[in-house]
């Protein structure tokens, strides 16, 4: 069994929102559930930054906003490493310690920035925990090459065929993990 569950895929087909449908049932079923999502911000129909969420505190930052004034620059955003820092990896860090499972959404150029992000990725890694995170399809880091590379990981590929229903293949695999440690130390 793989404890370390990837998602990867086109731009927009839905990635995001498999790994959300994930943490919501496995939330349902009792499951302690922390670190970070990203999500697209739009105004009046045009997207202009990406926010990042805490989603054990709903504490929120942004990830990159067109009107970003300092900062690496990625197409027409600029990242924000502060947010990026203590909103992202913070949150990660905090899962490692309160959480059953972690999740990381999204490993991508725009985080690959933050050395405290790559940090705190790292040791969500090596923390034993469940893990459930997103990759993007083409970022090309020494990180993405370790994740891949790893016996415990596993890269599934989102596509518009398998999208509906691969949250549950996820919980179920979770649910296992969760319940042979539980066996485990018990």
């Amino acid at each position: 069994m793989k404890r370390l569950i990837f998602l990867t895929g086109r731009p927009g087909v839905g990635k995001t929102t498999v790994l959300l449908r994930a943490v919501d049932e496995l939330r349902a079923r009792g499951v302690r559930v922390g670190g970070m999502v990203s999500r697209e911000v739009r105004r009046a129909g045009v997207r202009v930054g990406f926010e990042i969420v805490d989603i054990a505190t709903g504490r929120r930052g942004w990830l990159a906003h067109v009107n970003q004034p300092t900062g690496p620059k990625v197409g027409k955003y600029r990242v924000n490493l502060q947010d990026l820092n203590g909103v992202g990896a913070f949150s990660i860090l905090n899962a490692i310690g309160n959480a059953d499972v972690i999740v990381i959404d999204e490993v991508g150029p725009m985080e690959l920035y933050s050395r405290e992000f790559k940090d705190a990725v790292r040791a969500a890694m090596e923390s034993g925990k469940a893990l459930l995170g997103t990759i993007h399809f083409r970022a090309r880091d020494p990180l993405i090459t370790s994740i891949k590379a790893r016996e415990d990981s596993k890269i599934i590929e989102v596509t518009r065929e398998n999208r509906g229903r691969l949250h549950v293949a996820i919980v179920n695999e979770v649910l296992r993990l969760l319940e042979g440690r539980a066996e485990a130390s018990g």
